[in-house]
């Protein structure tokens, strides 16, 4: 399928589930900002993907990330941020959304799993309450967006 098949608003996604749930498959949703790609957002899709499972990715919109993030985020823009993981094999749809939670994307999807990293062990995870099945994904150590944009940071006061 093509990246642009694959970047969907909500209702085109709505559209699509019910014969991918007629087909059995099992409707698995994750989300995050994915403001700069890297191995340990590869690993997590990669285990969240598993078995006969449709990955929908929630991916906050600019606007979220900046009032989530700061004003300095996105480094890189939704546009392009949904292109990088359309074009990821395990990734079946990416879906951008603009609250600061996937809250009401989640209600409308109706997903059988919500994934979420190891980081929210323990915590409020928005739209728990309208699933039957959360897993939670451990992270590839020393591998984050924070950690590389202070790398670069760093990286240029030493210049």
């Amino acid at each position: 399928m093509s990246i642009k098949n694959k970047i969907l608003s909500l209702p085109a996604l709505l559209k699509k589930l019910p014969a991918l749930r007629r087909r059995g498959k099992t409707i698995a949703f994750t989300n995050g900002c994915f403001d700069l790609m890297h191995i340990g957002h590869v690993k997590y899709l990669e285990t969240a993907r598993k078995g006969n499972r449709v990955l929908i990715v929630g991916l906050n919109s600019d606007a979220s990330i900046s009032r989530i993030k700061g004003p300095h985020r996105p480094i890189v823009v939704q546009r392009s941020r949904a292109a990088v993981l359309a074009a990821l094999e395990t990734v079946d749809f990416v879906v951008i959304f603009n609250e600061d939670t996937p809250y009401k994307v989640i209600a409308a999807i109706k997903p059988d799993i919500l994934i979420k990293g190891a980081d929210w062990k323990g915590k409020s995870v928005a739209g728990e309450d309208l699933v039957k099945k959360k897993e939670f994904v451990k992270f590839v150590q020393g591998f984050s967006t924070t950690n590389i944009i202070e790398k670069i940071i760093n990286s240029e006061r030493k210049s």
